[in-house]
């Protein structure tokens, strides 16, 4: 009597569920979303350091003054950053917004940071629950970053959202 070597059926179905279930807790482990969400997130808190950055180093090179655009902010209110001189529509996105643009007409450009290369342009929020731009016309939204001025003379540049983890804030603040 000859012998067929094989699997059986229900030896090849064991196999193939464990490895369903092996491939289904790497899945679960691995939880791509949340780590795109958590890269995004971490582009946002870099740019806002960027931006931050170039504003001091602004400062510093100036005897100490910041920019025009920022000396003329009104004191506690939030600015959405736009990277031209749009001047309405800036609070549009604000229910997307962890910290509120204060007015429509709150738009900010840092013409003199750009134009004296202290950065090259302001950057542009990464797509998360809203689809970000530069903000040039009436119908764009703005960069997604945002510009305060507190009553002590601090500035602080934060992201408009956050992804991971929900209803933190990413601020970058000196």
């Amino acid at each position: 009597m000859n012998k067929i070597k094989g699997f059986t059926l229900i030896e090849l179905l064991v196999v193939i569920g464990i490895i369903m279930v092996l491939i289904a807790f790497i899945l679960v482990a691995l939880d791509p979303s949340t780590r795109f969400a958590q890269a995004r997130d971490a582009v946002r808190q870099n740019d806002a350091q960027d931006i931050l950055a170039s504003i001091k180093l602004h400062q510093i090179e100036n005897g100490g003054s910041y920019a025009s655009s920022i000396q003329q902010m009104n004191e506690e209110e939030v600015y959405m950053l736009v990277t031209d001189q749009k001047n309405e529509g800036c609070h549009t996105n604000n229910a997307n917004c962890v910290t509120l643009v204060s007015s429509d007409t709150h738009c900010l450009f840092l013409d003199e940071i750009v134009s004296q290369g202290y950065i090259e342009t302001i950057p542009v929020s990464p797509s998360g629950e809203t689809t970000w731009d530069q903000g040039k016309t009436a119908a764009d939204f703005g960069t997604g970053y945002t510009l305060q001025k507190t009553k002590e003379g601090a500035v602080v540049v934060r992201a408009c959202e956050t992804e991971y983890p929900p209803n933190g804030e990413i601020q970058a603040a000196r």
